[in-house]
């Protein structure tokens, strides 16, 4: 089973140690196989704002954008090749000495003439999927300067738990969080996640059917009441198949998932 720490840690409401979730989980639940940790080497990576976009002296296909990262130099130039830049917007920025995953270290260096003070970063170049055709937008307000690990907390541990034949229950995330609660004590409880900007739906009120009942002109018989003793039904219209918004993507990725979409990838969500 493939854990997120921040995951377990929505669910318990307190920040956890990947290691010491890693010693609790393996002295009295199951063997932890390997913690991983994901996005941890984004430190260098700042929040920046494009004041200004110039066509490149000497490029066509280049542009040098004016940059406000929080620096007390004030903006600085950087020589950019993606289309999609435009002034006032966000976006992730590694200044003259940041080190981007994989190792590579930046530096302050001329392009075409330009001399370009850093990079404005793509998702693929940061690690966070495979889109290199332009730099990431940010839908943030955090300050320019502000570290892009503060402003969007993707920083986690992969957390890779044995579970033996007999413990299904710890196949989801809630059913670890509860063994996790009960190691940590001190009134640690499990709740469900909320959903960021959701509204509640007007349901219909909860009632009991011996072995046949309609549900919103939903039919359902229980053929075998034995085999099925209790069964449930709710029914939601207006459910529209569109991608899953950033923080729900990041949850199933951080559990090396696929986002789908916001129908599929809400299952696991809330198990």
């Amino acid at each position: 089973m493939i854990l997120s720490r921040r995951w377990l840690e929505a669910m318990l409401g307190r920040s956890l140690d990947a290691r010491e979730v890693e010693r609790l989980l393996t002295a009295h639940v199951s063997p932890v196989e390997g913690v991983t940790p994901l996005h941890q080497d984004l430190g260098d990576v700042l929040i920046a704002r494009v004041l200004e976009v110039k066509q490149h002296p000497n490029a066509d296909r280049l542009t040098v954008c004016v940059v406000d990262a929080g620096g007390t130099g004030g903006p600085v130039e950087v020589v950019c090749g993606a289309p999609n830049v435009q002034a006032g917007k966000v976006y992730p920025f590694a200044p003259v000495g940041a080190v981007l995953p994989g190792g590579v270290k930046l530096e302050r260096r001329k392009i075409r003439g330009a001399e370009s003070n850093g990079m404005l970063c793509s998702a693929k170049e940061l690690g966070l999927g495979q889109d290199d055709d332009g730099i990431l937008e940010l839908e943030s307000a955090a300050a320019p300067g502000t570290r892009f690990l503060d402003a969007l907390p993707i920083a986690d541990d992969q957390i890779v738990l044995e579970v033996y034949a007999n413990r299904p229950d710890l196949l989801c995330h809630r059913g670890v969080a509860r063994e996790l609660a009960a190691a940590l004590g001190g009134g640690s409880a499990v709740k469900l996640p909320a959903f960021p900007g959701a509204t509640p739906l007007a349901l219909a009120p909860v009632r009991r059917a011996v072995r046949e009942g309609v549900t919103d002109g939903v039919r359902v018989v229980v053929e075998d009441a034995e085999g099925a003793p209790r069964y449930m039904i709710v029914v939601i219209r207006g459910v529209h198949i569109a991608p899953s918004p950033a923080w729900l993507a990041g949850r199933v990725a951080a559990v090396g998932q696929r986002p789908i979409n916001i129908v599929v990838d809400i299952s696991p969500y809330t198990s």
